[in-house]
């Protein structure tokens, strides 16, 4: 019998290894997963655990490189806050020390738009924001996630996110300034451009149209995930602004689960 850590944090078992292993073919855990069997103090992996990996277990660690079905499960807005807040309860310093930094570096990105370096947002926005999400990623599956990794956009997809952010930034643009209701519905439907790059290994055009033919089908739900983001981050800063770093994990949180239901393997 084990007992594991799910990427909410919490845990669950005692349960049988062939329990875990179907978890394991469901998605619902991978070779990362922390576990430990009953009677035991010590945490280890499954991919350490051979009483768990039998002949013909599948890895089921991150989603491969490849093409992404356009059709997805409905999006569960609430549910995607729900979980990003016992996510945000179980990893509470580490996700508001990375939102702390993420902070700072963003900050610089918009300070720059009033010295006149307006490239520098569409170039390092994306890398950013890439590398930001993706270590929410890696706390939901389970797996170790360092600083370093807010950088993942620099080493995993440096090209294809730096041309998708001048190019999304591009689009943007544009669509606001033609009617400004291509401009939302653009904003909205490459929302998740840079996690598919990073995580998907996508190119910069294939992550675009991935975000948008997946988004369209269900944009409302999607936009109201970022819309619901505001009452939060209002909340943030009337908790004497120090509150805003603990509303930037949990909107990240939902986005990163909201990710994994639409373009995750469940999806």
């Amino acid at each position: 019998m084990f007992t594991i850590i799910g990427g909410d944090g919490k845990e669950y078992g005692p349960v049988s290894a062939e329990q875990v292993r179907s978890w394991i073919a469901a998605g619902r855990a991978n070779s990362e997963t922390k576990v430990k069997a009953v009677g035991s103090d010590t945490w280890t992996t499954v991919a350490e655990c051979p009483e768990i990996i039998a002949p013909g277990t599948p890895p089921a660690s991150a989603p491969s490189a490849g093409p992404v079905p356009v059709m997805a499960a409905h999006l569960d807005v609430i549910r995607c806050y729900e979980r990003s807040w016992a996510l945000l309860k179980a990893n509470f310093w580490p996700l508001v020390g990375v939102s702390i930094l993420m902070s700072i570096l963003y900050g610089i990105l918009g300070y720059s738009q009033y010295t006149g370096l307006f490239f520098m947002s569409p170039i390092f926005g994306g890398l950013l924001s890439g590398g930001f999400y993706y270590y929410f990623i890696l706390k939901i599956r389970g797996q170790p996630a360092s600083v370093g990794d807010l950088f993942a956009g620099f080493t995993k997809a440096f090209l294809p996110l730096l041309l998708a952010g001048v190019l999304v930034s591009i689009f943007i643009t544009v669509g606001l300034l033609c009617l400004v209701l291509p401009g939302i519905y653009l904003a909205i439907a490459y929302a998740f451009t840079y996690l598919l790059a990073v995580d998907r290994g996508l190119g910069f055009w294939e992550a675009m149209e991935t975000s948008r033919k997946v988004v369209t089908r269900q944009w409302w739900r999607v936009f109201g995930l970022i819309l619901l983001s505001i009452p939060f981050f209002l909340l943030g800063v009337a908790a004497l602004v120090v509150g805003i770093f603990v509303a930037l994990p949990l909107v990240a949180g939902a986005f990163a689960y909201a990710y994994e239901d639409l373009f995750g393997k469940r999806a």
